[in-house]
């Protein structure tokens, strides 16, 4: 975008600098668990603690830092059929999700055969992230201010007028800081294969809106 505009300064050329800079991830966080259901709750409440402690159990075995297992969903739900517009109750839901986080995107696969191989039976998300997003969110703002300010000056040179070195403002547009590789997973994985889950890469974005004065 690029337009004439007098703004708080006289005479000013304003345009839109947009930068996008990529970074390989190197850390995962995968959101996974178990969900039981039964007619006595103290049965149900059961089967789920011992079913996520076994699946605590296999990925410290692989390795993973207690610190990096946390609980982020714990839900116990009573479950009704609807019968000739009656409610009749069916039973319990207990819910237990926890959240892995992995130092590494090459784990995720054999951390969630692990993980189901020990009684989870559901993975809501995997998502992807870099140790080093605040250096590429720094790189796109910088490459959205060059790229405005190449804008600007082709438009001043078109105009056959001459563009003054220091912007008379600059203001950051809210963008996303990345597009994460997110994945929310519809099914299990087949215990007889390996699961593959494939990273990509993370693209940061940045836009500014700049004022140049001319004359």
């Amino acid at each position: 975008m690029a337009q004439h505009k007098e703004h708080s300064c006289d005479f000013t050329i304003e345009v839109w600098g947009e930068g996008v800079v990529t970074a390989a991830p190197d850390r995962t966080l995968i959101t996974l668990g178990t969900v039981s259901e039964g007619v006595e709750l103290e049965s149900v409440q059961s089967d789920n603690a011992t079913k996520v402690a076994a699946i605590i159990e296999a990925l410290e075995q692989l390795g993973i830092a207690r610190e990096s297992i946390k609980t982020t969903q714990f839900l116990i739900e009573p479950q009704y059929d609807y019968i000739d517009g009656k409610q009749e109750f069916r039973g319990y839901r207990v819910t237990h999700l926890l959240q892995v986080t992995l130092d590494n995107v090459t784990e995720a696969g054999r951390l969630i055969d692990a993980a189901v191989a020990n009684g989870a039976n559901m993975v809501t998300s995997i998502e992807f992230d870099s140790s080093e997003a605040t250096k590429a969110r720094q790189e796109a703002l910088i490459a959205a201010v060059r790229n405005a300010e190449a804008k600007a000056t082709t438009i001043a040179r078109a105009l056959g007028v001459s563009l003054s070195a220091i912007p008379c403002k600059v203001e950051e547009v809210t963008q996303p800081g990345a597009a994460p590789v997110f994945f929310k997973a519809a099914a299990m994985p087949l215990e007889s294969a390996t699961t593959l889950i494939e990273p990509g890469q993370l693209t940061f974005r940045a836009a500014t809106r700049i004022w140049y004065m001319y004359g």
